[in-house]
């Protein structure tokens, strides 16, 4: 545990080092910039890291480094972790970005208590006391440095890369980072897809596109494609590659099953996000789709009326919340993330990584899939 305190403290520095040369950037442009900035920081200062610790562990998994040897030690030689460290943080520049713009069209308020891009943008429209609609504003600033992230993510990917010796395996893992890119987006669309048109879609059909949701918005970038993107910059064959695969897929999809409870039942001090922001913004989850499959029709058209409605008050969340738990919908919920939870553990029992690595991706695998924010 105390090299991944390490590798924390370490892309921590790399973030805190490539923002310093973009805030010289933006400054030469115009001092007006500092703000955006400021938020980028504000975003990437804090996290649990998990993208980029599955990342390392995915490297460390095939590298062919000894157990007892930490990579992330000072005294340890010269080799490919600082390009690892490069990319992970890279990792976490994309994560950054895809809150922007999740929280932009969500809605969301907050995020990891305190506000969310857009609303302290806003804010500063407002406090400033400029001209046409704050709101506005917020949005499209909150955008724009949505992109800039995602653009600053490829630049950092570009200079990791460049730090490896092996060229190929620099090259298999930026291309595993574009689809990680592009099918995230795509999963992002497809969520929000749902969310306007399941009223015309077959009811049968929606927890299967519920959980191709999951597995597109989340679960592969949550833990599959970094795990196999650090595999690849340690030069991972086919069948290693293969089994991280069989081991990301399913913690990634208990990760977002997980997600979808505390977006209901978490507590806001934890989560950092208000108590039932889920269903003020009408997420059509694998949580609401079981119980839609069940309750009785008047019990369904009114959970489908409140639903998605921003002015839900806490009976009405409370009243929703028995709901989704009377009828079982979260109780399947839990068995579905043991279930997968049992098959990410499975697919790395016999797989060909270090043992140090297998120890702590099952750690992992039980942090991601029991955690409380």
């Amino acid at each position: 545990m105390a090299e991944s305190s390490r590798l924390t403290d370490l892309v921590q520095d790399a973030l805190d080092a490539f923002l310093d040369r973009q805030a010289e950037h933006a400054a030469a442009v115009s001092p007006d910039l500092a703000p955006f900035v400021d938020e980028a920081r504000g975003l990437l200062a804090r996290g649990k890291r998990f993208r980029a610790r599955f990342c390392y562990w995915g490297w460390r998994a095939v590298a062919g480094i000894p157990d007892e040897l930490d990579p992330m030690s000072p005294s340890a030689p010269d080799g490919d972790a600082d390009a690892v460290v490069g990319v992970a943080a890279a990792l976490e520049l994309l994560h950054a970005a895809a809150l922007v713009h999740d929280d932009i069209i969500d809605r969301s308020a907050t995020r990891r208590g305190r506000a969310s891009a857009h609303e302290t943008f806003a804010t500063m429209h407002r406090d400033a006391g400029w001209t046409r609609d704050p709101a506005r504003f917020g949005d499209a600033a909150a955008l724009l440095l949505g992109d800039l992230l995602l653009g600053w993510a490829d630049s950092a990917l570009r200079v990791a890369t460049g730090l490896l010796a092996d060229r190929s395996a620099a090259t298999a893992a930026v291309a595993e980072f574009e689809r990680m890119r592009a099918e995230v987006t795509f999963g992002q669309l497809l969520d929000v897809l749902e969310e306007h048109s399941w009223i015309a879609r077959p009811d049968a059909d929606a927890a299967r596109r519920a959980q191709r949701v999951v597995v597109y918005k989340s679960a592969k970038y949550s833990v599959e494609a970094p795990l196999v993107i650090g595999a690849l910059l340690g030069g991972a064959t086919g069948g290693q590659v293969t089994a991280l695969r069989g081991f990301g897929v399913p913690l990634g999809i208990a990760f977002q099953l997980r997600d979808d409870l505390l977006g209901v039942y978490g507590d806001p001090e934890t989560t950092g996000k208000p108590a039932g922001d889920d269903l003020r913004e009408g997420k059509r989850t694998v949580l609401v789709a079981l119980a839609r499959s069940v309750l009785p029709g008047s019990a369904r058209s009114l959970l489908d009326e409140l639903l998605g409605d921003p002015e839900l008050d806490e009976a009405q969340i409370d009243l929703i919340r028995r709901t989704l738990r009377e009828c079982g919908a979260v109780e399947q919920v839990e068995r579905a993330i043991d279930y997968n939870l049992g098959q990410a553990t499975a697919a790395i029992e016999g797989a060909r990584i270090t043992s140090s690595a297998r120890a702590e991706l099952l750690a992992l695998a039980e942090a991601v899939a029991r955690r409380e924010a």
